[in-house]
C-alpha cells in the first residue's frame, strides 16, 4: 500500500471479487477485497475488505461511497487484442476459403485503397472501435492503411471512445493522445524492400517506437520470403537483420517458426501474437502455443480481423483452446492449454506482448485501472448458473458461453 504523507485523492472504490493474472498464477481470485482508484486513474490500493475503515481514514474516502459488486459480479482486467486490422472490418468473414495471398489481392488491397476517402474511413473505424469495446477489448494494436489522414483519424476515434491503442501506418510518427501510440508497421516482408525495412528499423530504434508485422503465417509465404531474401537464414532473420526485432516488437501468427527462430524472439524480447481464428479460417496452420511459452517468448492473443471473422477476444480465447486441443489430438504428448492460461494470455500476456505491462494487464498498485465489470447473472442472459458455483466457475462460464457482440 502506498502510504505517502500526501496520498492522491481517491475517485472510485470498489468492493467484491477481483479476478486477474500474475506472473506466478494464471488466475488469481481475490474475494471480499476493496480496490481504490485515484483521480489519475491509477490503482491506489487493493486490500481485504475488513480493512475498509482504516483504508477510508488513510485515503480520505467515505465508506458510503464504496461501489459494491453483486454476488455474481466480478472485475477483471480489460482484454488486449495484440493484432487486428481495423481497415478490414467491413468484410470480416468474406471468402475465407481462399489462400492468404489470393485473399489479400482479391479483397484486402482493393478495400484498403478506399481509405483515401475519410468519410468511408470514419464509418468503418468508428464501428470497429465501438464493436471491440463492446466485446471487452480495452487495448488494441491496430493495422491501418497507407493513408496518413485516415490513420490519424483511427487514433483520434480510439482516444474519443476511451480505448488504448497502438495505431500503425508505415513510417507514422504521431503521438498526440495520451493513450494512443504510433507503431511502425511494415505489412510483411514480401511487400517490403530491404531498403524500406532498414529505414523502418532505424525509425523505430531512433524513436523507441513499437513495431508490428506478420511472420510465418503460412508455408507459401515462408517459401516466398526465402526467394525474396536469399541472404537471410530464415523469415525471422529478415527482421533481425533490419533491426526490427526489439522488446517493443509484436509479430502476428508465427505458425511455422522453428525453435531456432523462437530463440531469437526470446533473446530480442520480441513477442508473438497468436491469431487462432484467422490461422484456421484461412488454413494457414496451428501455432503450438505451449512450445512458444516453453521458449519463454512473450505471447498475446489477436483477433486478426478480417482474416479472423470475429472481433471478439472471447472468441480468440476459445479458438486458442480449440487449437491446443487439436494439437493434443494429433500428439497425445502435447500438454493442452488450460482456460486459466488462456485467460492470462488475453489480459496480462497481451500487455506483456505490447510492452505495456507496466501500465495495464492486472490489478497491481500503480497501474492504470483498466477493467471490465462482469455480471454473469443478468435477467434472460446467456449463462445459466446453478447452486454452489463459485467465482472460478462463473468466470469460466463468462468466456465460454457469453456471445460476441
Amino acid at each position: 500500500m502506498n502510504r505517502n504523507d500526501t496520498p492522491a485523492r481517491i475517485a472510485h472504490v470498489f468492493s467484491g471479487t477481483f479476478v486477474h493474472s500474475t506472473p506466478r498464477a494464471a488466475v488469481e481470485i481475490l474475494q471480499n477485497c476493496v480496490l481504490g482508484v485515484d483521480d489519475k486513474g491509477k490503482i491506489a490500493f487493493i486490500e481485504k475488505h475488513q480493512d475498509v475503515v482504516s483504508l477510508s481514514e488513510i485515503w480520505g474516502f467515505e465508506t458510503s461511497d464504496i461501489r459494491q459488486l453483486g454476488q455474481y459480479e466480478f472485475l477483471m482486467p480489460g482484454m488486449v487484442d495484440t493484432h487486428i486490422h481495423a481497415s478490414q472490418y467491413s468484410y470480416a468473414g468474406t471468402a475465407l476459403d481462399l489462400p492468404l495471398l489470393e485473399w489479400l489481392n482479391t479483397y484486402t488491397f482493393p478495400v484498403e485503397a478506399k481509405y483515401k476517402d475519410l468519410d468511408f474511413a470514419n464509418d468503418v473505424y468508428t464501428k470497429v472501435v465501438r464493436r471491440t469495446l463492446k466485446n471487452g477489448t480495452t487495448t488494441a494494436c491496430y493495422f491501418a492503411t497507407i493513408h496518413t489522414d485516415a490513420s490519424l483519424l483511427l487514433g483520434e476515434l480510439a482516444d474519443r471512445f476511451g480505448q488504448r491503442a497502438l495505431v500503425g501506418k508505415v513510417c507514422m510518427d504521431y503521438n498526440s493522445y495520451p493513450n494512443v501510440k504510433p507503431v511502425v508497421t511494415p505489412r510483411f516482408a514480401p511487400s517490403c524492400s530491404s531498403s524500406l525495412l532498414s529505414e523502418l528499423g532505424e525509425i523505430a530504434n531512433n524513436n523507441k517506437l513499437h513495431v508490428q508485422s506478420h511472420i510465418s503465417e503460412n508455408k507459401e509465404e515462408v517459401e516466398l520470403v526465402k526467394t525474396l531474401f536469399p541472404g537471410c537464414k530464415s523469415y525471422t532473420d529478415v527482421y533481425l537483420k533490419h533491426n526490427l526485432l526489439t522488446d517493443r516488437t509484436v509479430m502476428a501468427h508465427g505458425c511455422h517458426l522453428t525453435d531456432e527462430e523462437l530463440e531469437i524472439f526470446r533473446e530480442t524480447g520480441s513477442a508473438v501474437s497468436h491469431c487462432p481464428n484467422s490461422n484456421i479460417s484461412i488454413c494457414s496452420g496451428m501455432l503450438n502455443v505451449r512450445n512458444v511459452l516453453n521458449h519463454n517468448v512473450k505471447l498475446g492473443l489477436g483477433t486478426d480481423v478480417a482474416g479472423g471473422y470475429s472481433p471478439s477476444m472471447l472468441d480468440a480465447m476459445r479458438r486458442t483452446l480449440d487449437t491446443s486441443k487439436a494439437l493434443t489430438i494429433q500428439d497425445p504428448q502435447h500438454k493442452t492449454l488450460s482456460f486459466e492460461e488462456v485467460f492470462r494470455l488475453a489480459t496480462l500476456g497481451g500487455s506483456e506482448a505490447l510492452s505495456l505491462d507496466d501500465q495495464i494487464g492486472n490489478f497491481v498498485v500503480g497501474k492504470d485501472f483498466d477493467a471490465l465489470r462482469v455480471n454473469v447473472c443478468v435477467p434472460d442472459g446467456p449463462i445459466d448458473l446453478f447452486p454452489g458455483e463459485g467465482p472460478k466457475v462463473r468466470q469460466s462460464s463468462y468466456w465460454s458461453f457469453l456471445p460476441s457482440y
